[in-house]
């Protein structure tokens, strides 16, 4: 039988660090910065990229999204083909 491996659960004191560095991105800026990006410029990008799918299904009108969906599931269903 194989071992599970065991998680290590982080104490409340780490986790409150992870979600503040999570919440105030420092690490993004700090890797940014670092391969010479723009921390601003990747800012913005992280941000289009979180509102992504949802602002554009609102923008889309029911029969083009409807479009876009047989085009998906036609994909899907003839992947092996």
């Amino acid at each position: 039988m194989q071992k599970r491996s065991s998680k290590k659960s982080l104490d409340l004191n780490q986790l409150a660090k992870y979600i503040v560095d999570d919440a105030t991105s420092e690490e993004l800026f700090k890797k940014a910065a670092q391969e010479g990006k723009n921390p601003a410029a990747v800012m913005l990008g992280r941000l289009g990229g979180i509102k992504g799918g949802k602002a554009r299904a609102r923008k889309l009108s029911a029969e083009k999204r409807k479009d876009i969906a047989k085009i998906a599931a036609q994909a899907r269903w003839h992947k092996n083909d």
